[in-house]
């Protein structure tokens, strides 16, 4: 009986290995963007990004398909942000030249966490002094609301604190493409170098 129970636990486990390792290249397999060092997702890449409704610059209502026409660097900030919003949104600018050099072509959004300050003239003005490219949105505080949901982007303004408030947000940078949405994101300790480098063999692997 000993023997048996032995021999059965040995079979579990084998069987447990077994599937794991099939699992595991399967996954590999299965995986295009792995090269690149793109993970998966928690939850689904499926359940970042989505459709949206927004304002640009002059003023014009438009949706994810009017702005998301190809591969595009997605940042939520604020243009009153002392320094964490303009170097990040330098350091996309700066990673989508590099790309445009390689011969990439990469659009960077910005969309603000601050309707109430942030009109379409002031998100336009801040975005052409980024970069010739980059695309400033904004809308009412629902259409922000709903945008930064579809994104899990974070934000909490502390209007509290007079008209010189600050907002909280989230500082992921989304790699978003017109076919398949969301693909990766970036955190702000990375190089403009590393981004352009890591997106151009997204693109090259898609």
């Amino acid at each position: 009986m000993r023997r048996y129970f032995a021999f059965l636990g040995a079979a579990v486990l084998v069987a447990v290995l077994g599937g794991t390792w099939l699992f595991t290249v399967y996954a590999r397999n299965d995986n295009p963007l792995a090269s690149c060092g793109v993970g998966q997702v928690a939850g689904g890449s499926a359940q970042i990004g989505g459709p949206f409704e927004l304002v640009n610059a002059s003023g014009e209502t438009v949706t994810d398909t009017d702005v998301i026409t190809e591969p595009s660097l997605v940042y939520f900030g604020y243009t009153f942000c002392p320094d964490v919003c303009p170097m990040d949104m330098a350091r996309n600018a700066d990673a989508v030249d590099l790309l445009q050099d390689a011969g990439y072509g990469v659009t960077p959004v910005f969309i603000t966490v601050d309707p109430d300050r942030d009109t379409p003239e002031v998100v336009g003005d801040f975005a052409d002094n980024l970069h010739e490219r980059m695309i400033g949105l904004t809308g009412s505080a629902e259409q922000i609301k709903d945008v930064s949901q579809t994104y899990k982007a974070y934000y909490n303004a502390h209007k509290d604190e007079g008209e010189f408030y600050l907002v909280d947000h989230s500082t992921f940078t989304y790699l978003m493409t017109p076919e398949d949405g969301f693909i990766e994101f970036f955190r702000r300790d990375l190089s403009a170098e590393d981004m352009a480098e890591k997106t151009a063999c997204i693109i090259d692997n898609l």
